[in-house]
């Protein structure tokens, strides 16, 4: 039995077309496999939200999630909402609002509140904590997060 499978799909932009082990993570494949350790691990059930990426659009846990299932897929890291290297956004108002705290749990957050602007890029108060309730934070920055997801969606929205 051969425990490796072909997948062909686009993380940040760039596409991959590699063969990976059938039970490997989405994780796993883009921490250990593509180098990009900005989406952490943290609980490994899909309770903390540390994972979270955005594959087709919508949010996931990546670590409940199979690389073999995003064959054919789009997949954004919080590396790519920097563009040209830069921080985006979204990123700069984290910054500014003191979102940042400890860090852990920051490109979980991120990326759950990119996914909210994709649906809904003029949200409510009440929406931002909806959106973001899968996502844990240790140092309780909870209201500064949100703050700069609202200031975030102000500036991109306009």
């Amino acid at each position: 039995m051969n425990d490796r499978f072909p997948i062909d799909l686009k993380v940040n932009g760039q596409r991959y077309q590699v063969d990976v082990p059938v039970y490997r993570t989405l994780l796993d494949f883009l921490r250990d496999d593509l180098g990009l350790t900005g989406t952490k691990e943290c609980c490994v059930v899909g309770e903390c939200g540390a994972c979270t990426v955005i594959v087709d659009g919508r949010t996931v846990n990546s670590c409940l999630m199979l690389a073999v299932e995003a064959d054919g897929g789009e997949v954004l890291t919080v590396e790519g909402l920097a563009a040209g290297g830069r921080p985006g956004p979204l990123q700069r108002a984290f910054l500014e609002h003191g979102s940042a705290q400890c860090g852990f749990c920051i490109p979980g957050q991120l990326m759950s509140a990119h996914g909210l602007l994709l649906e809904n890029p003029h949200p409510a108060a009440a929406e931002v904590h909806e959106a973001l309730a899968g996502n844990l934070c240790r140092c309780a920055g909870y209201e500064q997060i949100t703050e700069a997801v609202l200031a975030a969606a102000e500036e991109v929205g306009g």
